[in-house]
């Protein structure tokens, strides 16, 4: 999909990057028509004033969402190709999904707590407002969840990842809830960011025999590793009462994709801790220590 800009000027290379995260949202969501949305660039009191016409909400805010498409309950565009194609406009030769109003000042400062680049923040302001486009909401929790995971999906696609520390762990602490743990009760979530930006969660699922439960750290890897991500730079781990630090056989799975993955735990009333996997698991028996090269060599003798 493509976008048509209105309103402030940007430079060429920002024009592009918007356009570029744009595309990936649409990839993002599976939609195949082709498409476009209208961004209008204003100011605070530019889109103080559409709030209020718009929402009778008398204040600035950093991004609003005007939909053309009225969609079922529980559906977005990927479900309502049918709807998107009554949205076809012969002069722009792609079905119209509606518009979205960004205020640069107010994402300027947003950057500027966030100590990212304007760029970034245009970037993330532009994909929430094309989900809300496609159909998505945040009202309830479970709905911001899934609004969320397809927002980062989308940007690191694109490249502009949104992960952080806090995020991370936030999304371990989630993971943590669905652990199988009937067994132990010690529940663990676990989130791997890699280097393209996506992120993957697991946590522990207990068996009666013991020995085939799985950590929540592999099931993130295990997921990660079938979705064609082998690459990775943070792992966050949540549990409920004790620091989870990762235990053997998952230091040794980590170590064969990541031998200098940064660790973060997080436990009780939001306690924190940060380490390395080189800390935990030095002279570790990996690739990145010659193991491939030994093991090859073994082969050939």
């Amino acid at each position: 999909m493509r976008i048509l800009l209105e309103g402030e000027v940007l430079d060429a290379a920002t024009e592009n990057l918007l356009q570029q995260v744009a595309q990936a949202a649409q990839e993002a969501e599976g939609f195949s028509p082709v498409a476009y949305a209208c961004l209008f660039l204003t100011d605070d009191d530019g889109i103080r004033a559409i709030n209020l016409q718009t929402r009778r909400i008398d204040q600035p805010t950093d991004v609003l969402s005007f939909p053309s498409l009225s969609y079922p309950p529980g559906r977005t565009v990927r479900d309502v190709e049918d709807l998107l194609l009554c949205e076809w406009d012969p002069q722009e030769d792609a079905c119209f999904l509606g518009d979205v109003v960004i205020s640069v000042p107010q994402a300027q400062r947003q950057a500027l707590a966030y100590e990212h680049h304007l760029e970034r923040e245009l970037c993330y302001l532009l994909v929430h407002g094309l989900f809300h486009l496609f159909g998505y909401d945040h009202l309830k929790e479970e709905d911001k969840a899934m609004m969320r995971a397809k927002e980062e999906a989308a940007l690191a696609m694109a490249g502009q990842s949104l992960a952080d520390d806090e995020s991370l762990l936030d999304q371990a602490r989630r993971a943590m809830q669905e652990a199988y743990a009937p067994y132990s009760q010690y529940r663990v979530g676990a989130c791997l960011l890699t280097q393209d930006g996506r992120t993957f969660t697991g946590c522990n699922v207990e068996n009666a025999s013991y020995g085939l439960t799985n950590c929540g750290e592999r099931t993130a890897v295990f997921k990660a590793v079938s979705e064609g991500a082998t690459a990775f730079t943070t792992l966050a781990i949540a549990a409920q009462d004790y620091p989870p630090w990762p235990c053997g056989a998952c230091r040794q799975v980590l170590s064969e994709f990541a031998s200098d993955l940064r660790i973060l735990i997080t436990w009780g009333e939001g306690e924190v801790e940060e380490t390395t996997l080189k800390a935990l698991l030095p002279h570790s028996f990996s690739p990145a220590n010659g193991v491939q090269d030994v093991l090859g060599k073994e082969q050939n003798d």
